[in-house]
């Protein structure tokens, strides 16, 4: 009886009162997912409260402003940089490939086609998460971790409200416009490289990009910045509202807010894409231009 009960003991991780690897390997990856499963519902429950004050009222515009110009005004000089030497870049690494077959005329239909459709919304979206979103969780966090946010509660105003709808709305707003500046920049900039330095007939360049870019092209960048900016800001004002104490947290939190941004941006893209091409291609099956 005793060297049974031995058994039993040993197979449940021995009489040293340690759990067996197997059990203790479940027991964390258990608390892995039941963590995700709650981060997940917080930030479901976060964006819900959201929602329901954007609709129900509008910030004032006292605190509308400062955010609007904090999101678009001050994030315009980085993205337009960052979109002019982005189209130089596939201009240098496209063109030889174009120019070992004869295409190098095709060069501004595939330059521009990358950049209006995937390129120019998700480098601003980039650009949106690292300038702006980290900021919004730092300023958050570092609001938590001083308790002004539950000042905010004691004095009855909804820190929902005054703080996360404003820079939401900002940053849903005025991503589009960072989206356009992109675009422009990185056109602008392939086609004085691609032209003036490598010596592409100006013809034929614009010819051809005018002649495989349309202006669905154009409304699905834009289309897609529209999640990415709700994703940036929802993701950036939820890591700052559950900052942990201190300035490490006030840290962690901020670089949270862009790793989960960016990694949203990219899945966003993948999915509106491939909704995207499936909705174009059911209209015109042939691949027309639709406008």
């Amino acid at each position: 009886m005793s060297s049974a009960t031995s058994v039993v003991t040993e197979s449940r991780g021995g009489g040293n009162g340690r759990e067996h690897p197997v059990v203790q390997w479940l027991n964390d990856w258990g608390g892995v997912v039941v963590d995700a499963i709650r981060a997940v519902g917080d930030f479901a429950i976060f964006v819900w409260r959201t929602l329901v004050w954007l609709f129900t009222r509008l910030p004032r515009s006292e605190t509308l402003l400062p955010n609007f110009y904090q999101v678009g005004v001050l994030s315009l000089p980085v993205v337009a940089l960052t979109g002019t030497f982005i189209g130089m870049v596939l201009a240098v690494q496209s063109h030889f490939q174009f120019s070992q077959i004869g295409l190098e005329t095709r060069l501004g239909a595939v330059i521009n086609m990358s950049l209006v459709r995937e390129l120019g919304p998700v480098l601003a979206a980039t650009m949106l998460a690292g300038r702006v979103g980290s900021a919004m969780a730092a300023e958050l966090g570092t609001m938590r971790v001083t308790e002004q946010i539950d000042a905010f509660e004691s004095m009855g105003a909804n820190p929902i409200h005054y703080l996360v709808v404003p820079r939401f709305l900002a940053s849903i707003f005025l991503i589009p416009t960072l989206t356009i500046m992109a675009d422009f920049m990185g056109v602008v900039g392939a086609y004085f490289y691609s032209v003036d330095i490598l010596g592409i007939d100006r013809h034929f360049y614009l010819y051809n990009s005018r002649e495989f870019i349309g202006g669905y092209d154009l409304f699905v960048g834009i289309f897609k910045s529209l999640f990415f900016g709700a994703a940036i800001a929802m993701v950036s004002c939820h890591r700052g509202f559950n900052c942990t104490p201190g300035a490490e947290g006030v840290g962690r939190a901020a670089t949270a807010s862009f790793v989960i941004s960016f990694v949203l941006i990219l899945v966003i893209d993948l999915f509106l894409g491939i909704l995207l091409d499936a909705i174009y291609y059911a209209i015109w099956p042939a691949g027309a231009r639709l406008f």
